[in-house]
């Protein structure tokens, strides 16, 4: 039990905290602070779900390279054009790169045509950022959308 105690002492001290416990989340105090937010529109019919959207930088840091997660309660068709930066992270979420913000800028807007599974009469739609280069978001009210969406080709925003 001794040499064990001993070994995480050596590895705090050369290290400064245990393995694992810090994987860039940015929870630390002092670390930068963003506010993220995705503002956009989506609408579906006969199964094809179009949305696109704006990634937003309230600041007051610059995020270095942020990734969103587009969830869906159905899923997608097997077959997907994604553009690029966007990718398949299983059945029903896509993955975009948001690409660095300045603080209190804008980000491209980002575009994506879907075919779901089927033809569903709705579907819920989440956004999140799941990575933002380490920098801290607290506010999220508006980095987390969720948007129900009935297959009448209407266009619902957020």
């Amino acid at each position: 039990m001794r040499v064990v105690a001993v070994c995480v002492a050596a590895v705090l001290a050369v290290g400064g905290v245990a393995p694992g416990a810090y994987a860039g989340t940015g929870d630390f105090p002092g670390d930068p602070e963003a506010d993220l937010a995705y503002h956009g529109a989506v609408a579906m019919a006969a199964g094809q779900v179009e949305v696109r959207f704006t990634p937003r930088n309230h600041g007051p840091s610059a995020v270095p390279d942020a990734t969103v997660r587009l969830r869906w309660s159905e899923p997608l068709a097997n077959w997907q054009l994604l553009p690029e930066g966007c990718a398949r992270s299983g059945v029903s979420v896509v993955l975009c790169r948001v690409g660095a913000l300045d603080a209190d800028g804008l980000g491209d807007q980002i575009g994506l045509r879907l075919r779901l599974r089927g033809e569903p009469s709705e579907v819920l739609l989440e956004i999140d950022t799941v990575w933002s280069g380490g920098v801290v978001d607290r506010n999220h009210l508006n980095d987390r959308q969720r948007v129900l969406v009935l297959d009448t080709g209407d266009t619902y925003y957020f």
